[in-house]
């Protein structure tokens, strides 16, 4: 950007530069008639300006900021305030020049010279009007064209380009343009070249006042700086906002926010020698980078693959080191990174870490890079949005930047933030998304459409995507107490601590699918709680609990909602905190008992990755025996089984459970033994205190506790779950857990397992109370039926196993005992009706337990998609 010969002053944070009229004129009709030369932009210099561009204004050092623009500015006074700051500063009264002050004239002295001259903004009507106007009293003026866009032609990038086309394919030389602040100075700085116009005059409502539409204040007015209330009383709706909201806050930047001297901008430093380029592949670990991507993932098999295509794209412009960051998923995640892309560094983290934890871990491998570059697993990369990225760090300067985001439809979604504050608290408490357009110190979420239309810079913005400078990446850990939520939060102020700008930059766009760590109520306790911590973080005391007040002021007024349930109830709990989602880390391997795990399996194709993720580097490692039967298989469980490494696996062409236990008994070489449902997730955890229970002077048969993963399911299979987790015969049985383990002296019991629909009821009965447990440990997870219609089918096949063993043992059923149990459980209306469905389901499935079609395995196919989603790490 060329610099203008003129005195300078910051005002308000922003540059001005200091003339009187003439040669103020004189330049701008100089610059119109050169060519070869950047254009020209004039902006005039009011409060309104300072709200927009001064220091922590939306579009702060947007327009000065950017070497490599083609725009060079020439900012003018304007407004009393600032007219009389500058003479505190400099001793000399410098005079106002206002846009609407130098309009006239300016078309005076262009139609002398012969300047052809343009108008854009403003609207058709008083277009006509400025047009009849220009030809009474500026006869001679040659006029280029008149453009009137609306708002969504000119947040167009396409269309704004149009128009710009159009400008300069009518030779304008001089263009008027009134489109208010800030959309014109921006419109200007990104498509003034594409106009071929040598100047471009900001000048807001120029076309109104030269149309004769809007009438100037009378001198005395303007002389003892009262024009604001004359224009305020001649368009209250339109100018209230921006004098009596917009404007105390300006006039206090002005007077705390100026200066003398511009601040000196450092020597851009040269930047290395590009890596060699490797199209099509990611570079490994060593050698130089121009990024080091780093994607941390959780149950994420089914985004990670689409983003890392989106990734192969980038390197045609930079080489990319990629690192997946796997926090224990359960789903095959990272042997489906390995397998598909060996070219990416996949490792496990040693636990479910959180995002932080990920993060934090990637870096420590991330070799060397000139950039860090951190993206969600749900995220895609629109192609050369790196290397966009990569040119506003440099060119800006700034510590880290953050692309435009969009969702599935490909809309912007919004997701640039103001730093919390008891302020926008208390605004999001109340009105939550309504009224968008509220003032900002009332809004935690930036709204605003505008925002995302130029680049700025933010605050902080989500997650989910960022590119950050190597050596601020390397300086700044994430903080790992966070684990989910307000860890960005954390790490952006950081980088503004440091003296960093973070920037927007809507030219690289990514979609983000979102909820990639799903959403539940636990979930969203965790995210208004960590609120509350950051603000603990950084906050006296006192103001942390008025913030902790307006936090459970947004949950009291929202705790009707579904998603919402026991939210308030743990911010107001402290004591719960910790019980909430956070960090967990696999036992140590050199520590795990022996073991082995049988899984039989039919059909589970679609599970069996999940269930075997946290087994298979427990046998890789040689630590404990992994054996799945697939029996009578006819889809790819047994190749898919295959390929983690340790896992054996045996195909029987008989589609029996109890033949494949026996085959996996009969394979298995360790004890104790776990018998395991294919379609169950444990952890190592729970695998680990089972086995280690199982030792010698242990109960003879255990189980670890069950979770039921009932989201997405129907409200009446909740109710039912409702009820039976309440029921005593569920908490302390081996049945009903889909796994069990038996030490070797309870293997005895029986010498195979016998042909029965119900296998883990056959071992529960062979125990005595006290030689049996159920263990208080990490649960499994158990998907149930998602619909009525499949919990109705599973229910006959497990009363058709308990008939089978109830007549061949010469037992009793279990019914009236269960009926007993539920009556007890009633203690209210709510857990009435719960009752009430609970019988309703035990009565339809005892039906359909005998009769047509009763020798069928009535198999659920509704929770057998894709892994339900639990408390993860990634996903903003």
């Amino acid at each position: 950007m060329e610099n203008l010969d003129t005195d300078k002053v910051i005002l308000g944070g922003t540059p001005v530069d200091l003339m009187d009229p003439e040669p103020a004129l004189e330049l701008i009709l100089a610059r119109a008639g050169q060519r070869g030369l950047p254009p020209l932009g004039v902006a005039s210099v009011n409060l309104d300006h300072l709200h927009h561009f001064g220091a922590g204004g939306r579009w702060e050092g947007t327009l000065h900021a950017d070497p490599s623009s083609t725009v060079d500015w020439l900012y003018l006074l304007d407004g009393a305030p600032l007219v009389s700051q500058s003479q505190r500063l400099t001793g000399h009264r410098w005079p106002r020049l206002a846009g609407s002050d130098l309009a006239s004239p300016l078309l005076d002295r262009a139609e002398q010279l012969g300047l052809r001259v343009g108008f854009l903004g403003g609207s058709s009507e008083n277009q006509q009007l400025l047009a009849q106007k220009i030809a009474e009293e500026h006869p001679g003026l040659q006029v280029a064209g008149m453009w009137s866009p609306d708002r969504e032609e000119l947040a167009s990038a396409c269309d704004s380009e149009r128009i710009a086309a159009a400008i300069a394919a009518a030779g304008t030389q001089i263009l008027y343009v009134g489109l208010g602040k800030p959309r014109q100075e921006l419109w200007i700085d990104h498509y003034a070249a594409l106009t071929g116009a040598a100047v471009l005059l900001a000048f807001g409502a120029a076309v109104d006042f030269l149309a004769g539409r809007v009438h100037r204040a009378p001198q005395w007015a303007s002389d003892h700086g009262l024009e604001w209330g004359y224009r305020l009383a001649l368009e209250p709706k339109r100018l209230a906002s921006r004098y009596l909201i917009d404007g105390p806050p300006a006039y206090i930047k002005l007077r705390t926010a100026s200066c003398t001297v511009p601040h000196a901008r450092p020597e851009s430093v040269p930047s290395a020698a590009p890596a060699p380029r490797t199209p099509g592949r990611f570079t490994g670990p060593d050698g130089a980078a121009d990024a080091a991507v780093v994607v941390v993932t959780f149950n994420s098999a089914k985004g990670v693959g689409p983003l890392l295509a989106s990734l192969r794209e980038e390197t045609a412009d930079l080489t990319l080191r990629v690192l997946v960051a796997d926090n224990s998923s359960s789903d095959g995640t990272l042997a489906l990174v390995r397998g598909a892309h060996p070219d990416v560094i996949a490792f496990a983290t040693g636990g479910n870490l959180g995002y932080s934890g990920g993060i934090n871990a990637a870096m420590r491998r991330a070799g060397d890079s000139a950039t860090v570059v951190v993206l969600n697993p749900d995220v895609t990369v629109e192609r050369g949005s790196l290397k966009t990225m990569m040119h506003r760090l440099r060119s800006s300067r700034a510590g880290a930047v953050v692309p435009r985001l969009l969702d599935d439809n490909g809309a912007t979604s919004p997701s640039l933030y103001r730093e919390p504050s008891l302020a926008n608290a208390t605004g999001d408490a109340l009105f939550g998304r309504r009224f968008p357009d509220r003032p900002g110190w009332l809004a935690g979420t930036d709204y605003n459409p505008e925002s995302y239309a130029h680049p700025h810079t933010v605050h902080w913005a989500t997650g989910a995507a960022l590119m950050v400078r190597r050596s601020l990446a390397d300086s700044l850990a994430w903080d790992e107490s966070y684990f989910l939520y307000s860890e960005e939060v954390d790490f952006f102020r950081g980088l503004r601590t440091m003296g960093e700008t973070i920037w927007y930059e809507p030219a690289a766009a990514m979609t983000h699918a979102g909820a990639g760590s799903g959403t539940s109520p636990r979930l969203n306790a965790l995210l208004a709680v960590n609120r509350v911590r950051y603000i603990r973080k950084y906050h006296s005391s006192a103001y942390a609990k008025v913030f902790h007040g307006a936090v459970v002021l947004s949950e009291l007024l929202r705790c009707w909602k579904p998603d919402r349930r026991g939210v308030l109830r743990s911010v107001l709990d402290e004591g719960s905190w910790t019980d909430l989602p956070g960090a967990t880390r696999e036992p140590d391997p050199a520590q795990f008992p022996g073991g082995s795990v049988i899984i039989p399996a039919h059909n589970e194709a679609s599970v069996i990755a999940r269930t075997l993720a946290p087994l298979a580097p427990l046998a890789a490692a040689g630590k404990i025996e992994v054996v799945v039967v697939c029996n009578g298989c006819s889809d790819n469980t047994a190749a898919i089984a295959r390929g983690f490494e340790g896992v054996t696996v045996l195909e029987i062409g008989r589609p029996s459970k109890s033949a494949a236990l026996n085959a996996g008994d009969a394979a298995a070489t360790k004890w104790p033994r776990l018998y395991l449902d294919a379609d169950v997730q444990i952890s190592q955890h729970a695998v680990r205190d089972v086995l280690t229970a199982l030792e010698a002077g242990g109960p003879l048969a255990a189980r670890p506790a069950v979770h039921f993963d009932l989201q997405d399911a129907h409200p009446l299979i909740h109710s039912y779950y409702r009820t039976r987790l309440r029921l005593p015969s569920t908490r302390n049985r081996l049945w009903a857990g889909g796994v069990y383990g038996l030490s070797e002296q309870g293997r005895k019991r029986f010498q195979e397992f016998p042909d029965l629909t119900a296998d883990d009821l056959f071992v529960d009965r062979l125990f005595e109370p006290s030689e049996k447990a159920v263990l208080d440990v990490d649960p499994v997870v158990i998907r149930p039926p998602r619909t009525p219609r499949d919990q109705v089918a599973v229910l006959h096949r497990v009363y058709r196993g308990n008939a089978e063993q109830n007549g061949d043992a010469g037992q009793h059923s279990t019914a009236r005992q269960t009926l007993a149990e539920v009556l007890r459980s009633v203690r209210g209306p709510l857990s009435a009706a719960h009752a009430a469905v609970y019988l309703g389901f035990a009565v339809a499935g005892r039906q359909g337990a005998s009769g047509p079609g009763s020798g069928t395995w009535e198999r659920d196919d509704s929770s057998r998609g894709p892994a339900g989603v639990h408390p993860g790490t990634p996903g903003r």
